[in-house]
Order: C-alpha cells, then structure tokens, then sequence
C-alpha cells in the first residue's frame, strides 16, 4: 500500500486506475515557488515523507503553454485557483499557436530508499471553448487532436495523460524490484 499525498480526488482517481492500492492522505505540503515540477515535488516529498510512515508519494503536474512562454508551468495549481480556464482562454485571445503539454512529476519514496522521480508528458493544444464535463482543471481546454481531456473517459485519458506516463513508468519501477 503506497499513501499518496493529495487533495486532489481526481488525481487519486487517475493513479489508482494505474497503481491499484492507493490511500489518499489530505494532509497538505509546503509547495516551494522553483524553476521546475522536479524541484517542487523533491521538496514536497522531503515533508511528507518525514510526516508518513511507508511507502510515500505525491504528484505535480503542471501546464506549459508555448505561445504564452510555458506559463502557468509551476504556477499552473494557482493560476487555475484565481484565473481558472476562462483566464487562460482569455489569454489565449488572438494566439494562432496554441500549442501545448501537461507535464507530471511523481516522487516516491519508502523508508531506506532516497526519492525516484517519474514524469510523463501529453502534447495538444489550447482549445478555443471549454468542451467536457469529465476530468478536472485544465482537462475541458486541454485538447488533445479534436477531444479535450474531458470528454474522454478515465481508461481512454490513461493511455495519453502525462500523469498516466509517469505512474506507469513509477508502476514499471515498483514491478521490477
């Protein structure tokens, strides 16, 4: 059993559909303002795992958009709390390219073994309207070809998402141990 750090009951969801025994712990973290997903979830995971017993791990993800010069990238959880979709879509306003990706970062650990990282990615593009009531955040102006992420269901998103790429190649490692 692996206690994943997170209040996002989406990305339990999205993960356990990979990993299989997952316990949700809601119990919050220090997300430090950095450069990269890699350095916030390193960081993160000093914390959490010092607070947990077992095996820990916890997940970042964030959106980079091209013609917006990778914004809101790291800041991507508290852009979409103040600004939310209808912020980027108005940022995107008059921007022919839309180009985009979702990055994650899973950091794992368990007690005498240091932090591993995983990450995975997912190109598309910025939609120009919202389309979906499935998945969460960014996923209803995220597309990816003519289908934003959320108007896929779970088992077709986890075959592309850039969180299902990284839980996988974190699932790879555990299998292979």
């Amino acid at each position: 059993m692996i206690n994943f750090v997170t209040s996002n009951k989406g990305k339990h969801i999205e993960a356990q559909a990979i990993l299989g025994d997952l316990v949700q712990k809601d119990i919050g973290y220090v997300e430090i303002q950095a450069d990269t997903l890699e350095e916030v979830a390193l960081y993160g995971m000093k914390e959490v795992a010092a607070r947990l017993q077992g095996p820990v791990m916890l997940e970042d993800a964030g959106l980079f958009v091209e013609a917006l010069q990778g914004f809101p990238g790291v800041y991507s959880a508290y852009v979409q709390k103040t600004i939310g979709n209808a912020g980027i879509l108005r940022l995107m306003e008059g921007q022919e390219n839309r180009l985009a990706y979702f990055k994650s970062v899973v950091a794992f650990a368990e007690p005498g073994l240091g932090t591993v990282m995983f990450s995975g990615e997912v190109h598309g593009q910025i939609g120009f309207e919202p389309r979906g009531k499935k998945g969460f955040g960014y996923d209803p102006i995220f597309y990816v070809g003519d289908e934003s992420l959320a108007e896929m269901d779970l088992e077709k998103k986890n075959q592309i998402s850039h969180r299902a790429g990284s839980m996988r190649a974190l699932k790879k490692w555990l299998d292979s141990r």
